[in-house]
């Protein structure tokens, strides 16, 4: 019921474009894969009902990509029509995991893409495809993959260490804050490149080299949940991507081949730091207290109820991290978390 559940609330949003009112992301297909993930498919299509009017049809092509000229439409949003209608014939003519494994180096350093919700909208897809292997997955897939060539942003590069090992929560303490924090972020990312410091935090992958790239991934998500807890009143809605983006590609992973692994390590740290350096608050919040009654079903009830689509990601985002550490905390940063976005 659940597979066919998301594939069903895939086909209501097809034709649907990847943005909406000129650039902010359509959220619809994450939020049902979460929401069909974690066991709340009953909800999926009230939801949509809610959302749908939001949306725009999906756009029409201008000319056709051809399959080794893709260098020069790459980041050219005009093109949305054109990169979705490139997909469909890639995927329509060979196994989703090969377009996938061909196309991940490709847009891995564009990263930033869309305020990193192309990769994130990947990420989603891969895991829907993961569990069960469907047309409208695949075709989801597609449309994910469009919207990450169209917005391709490369991010302001890395230095070359050598860089001391830190724990991801550290790292995230230590990343430079943009000094224009009032318009999007695009113009925020901008600033990363005149940051002395920043080549260093980016650069600076925490973690242990001993441990496997999951570990080290998975352990960047759970700082940056942790500090959502902390920091997310400074924005709510976007600093959640420091911790949905670098879990889009832990999603990922298992569907791609290992030597890919490293680099897409690094590219998510980059994307971390990045939003975090463009939104991040001066000061820090004390973390929220425990509450006895959270579960992770729980928090996710009332991250849907709010309607919006950041608080479900979240909320399924930490919900592998409370898997993780069973730390009581983590449900409370979500409950915090949500009230946040919601005020937004």
């Amino acid at each position: 019921m659940t597979g066919s559940m998301l594939d069903e609330a895939y086909e209501r949003v097809r034709h649907t474009g990847p943005e909406r009112d000129g650039w902010l992301s359509n959220h619809a297909p994450m939020a049902v894969e979460a929401l069909t993930h974690r066991g709340h498919g009953e909800t999926v299509h009230r939801w949509l009902d809610s959302y749908l009017s939001r949306l725009e049809e999906r756009p029409r092509g201008i000319s056709t990509i051809p399959r080794e000229q893709w260098r020069d439409p790459l980041g050219d949003p005009v093109r949305t029509g054109d990169w979705l209608n490139y997909f469909d014939r890639e995927l329509a003519d060979e196994p989703w995991r090969d377009v996938l494994a061909r196309w991940w180096p490709r847009l891995l350093p564009g990263i930033a893409a869309g305020a990193t919700h192309g990769v994130i909208r990947v990420g989603h897809a891969a895991r829907a495809l993961l569990d069960q292997e469907t047309r409208p997955r695949v075709t989801e897939l597609g449309q994910g993959l469009a919207y990450w060539a169209a917005r391709w942003q490369p991010l302001a590069p890395p230095g070359t260490g050598p860089y001391p090992i830190t724990d991801p929560r550290s790292a995230l303490d230590a990343v430079p804050r943009v000094p224009d924090q009032r318009a999007g972020i695009r113009a925020r990312l901008a600033q990363l490149a005149d940051l002395p410091a920043w080549p260093a935090a980016a650069g600076a992958v925490p973690g242990s080299d001993h441990d496997d790239v999951p570990t080290r991934l998975a352990a960047i998500v759970d700082a940056a949940v942790a500090r959502h807890g902390t920091h997310g009143h400074g924005n709510p809605v976007m600093l959640v991507h420091a911790a949905t983006a670098p879990n889009a590609v832990l999603r990922a992973l298992p569907a791609l081949p290992e030597t890919l692994w490293a680099p897409s390590l690094a590219a998510a740290w980059a994307a971390t730091a990045a939003v975090t350096a463009a939104y991040s608050p001066p000061v820090g919040r004390p973390a929220p207290d425990v509450r006895t009654g959270l579960t992770v079903d729980g928090v996710l009830r009332r991250a849907t109820a709010t309607g919006d689509a950041h608080a479900i990601k979240f909320a399924d985002t930490a919900a592998d991290t409370y898997a993780r550490s069973g730390d009581p905390v983590v449900l409370a940063t979500v409950d915090r978390s949500t009230t946040q976005i919601a005020d937004d």
